[in-house]
């Protein structure tokens, strides 16, 4: 949509994910609502740079070099755009058609939200099965037991993104997490949309499976920072995951 101003920035944080990368820029390209989309590789050794050359015209920008880190790379891209509502979708996820459109759409209805998420499906890369990601209306209370919020199926406000900072850069795990608190507490609660906008797909590669303890500890800390107290269902929890899930795998 060469003669359109981009309603959305789109930043593709990647690293060695050349096998996910095409699909997600795709998801991302075929939007209802024009997009700029920048890639923020971080030095990858396999053939994402191949395919991000041959996506450059569709790119609004593109680098490729060892960087500090997910969310400081996020954080640089979105401050290239110029977009009113900013995201990012790693590239191992991808939108599914007319998602980003539906959040826009949300988010210009409901002027007081300072960001949007939709439903998200987890897409089981090994069986192809896809199945609902545990998604639903925003509360304080059910965001302190969990994040009911898929990251790939938000949409933020740029004026709200400037206000909280962006991505806190001292996180590699909870980034998404802490995120939606601080924009909870200077903007009020994030808005729900009840269709689905996004699909997260799961393999050995994400950094949750291999970073379980990492995971939890930000979370836990997150939740103490921002809600006051960690509720017991942390802490009953993490030896599951931490342990029994890493044992399964």
């Amino acid at each position: 949509m060469p003669n359109r101003k981009p309603a959305v920035t789109v930043v593709v944080p990647s690293f060695n994910q050349g096998r996910f990368l095409k699909d997600a820029l795709r998801s991302i390209a075929s939007q209802s609502v024009p997009t700029e989309i920048f890639v923020m590789d971080g030095g990858s050794t396999d053939n994402s740079v191949s395919i991000i050359r041959n996506w450059e015209s569709k790119l609004a920008g593109w680098r490729s070099h060892k960087d500090d880190g997910q969310a400081a790379a996020i954080n640089e891209g979105i401050a290239l755009g110029t977009a009113p509502y900013v995201c990012w979708l790693n590239s191992d996820d991808f939108l599914l058609p007319g998602g980003l459109g539906k959040l826009v759409a949300a988010l210009e209805r409901h002027s007081m939200w300072p960001a949007a998420y939709g439903k998200a499906l987890h897409l089981d890369e090994v069986t192809g099965r896809r199945t609902p990601a545990w998604v639903e209306p925003f509360n304080e209370r059910r965001m302190a037991t969990r994040c009911v919020i898929t990251q790939p199926a938000s949409l933020v406000r740029r004026s709200a993104w400037t206000a909280v900072g962006g991505l806190d850069t001292s996180l590699k795990m909870a980034l998404d997490y802490d995120l939606w608190w601080r924009l909870y507490r200077t903007g009020g609660p994030l808005g729900f949309v009840d269709e689905e906008v996004a699909v997260n797909r799961n393999h050995d590669e994400t950094k949750t499976r291999i970073h379980r303890r990492l995971h939890y500890k930000e979370a836990m800390e997150t939740v103490r920072r921002h809600h006051g107290h960690v509720p017991l269902k942390w802490w009953l929890a993490q030896p599951y995951a931490v342990w029994w899930k890493t044992l399964i795998r």
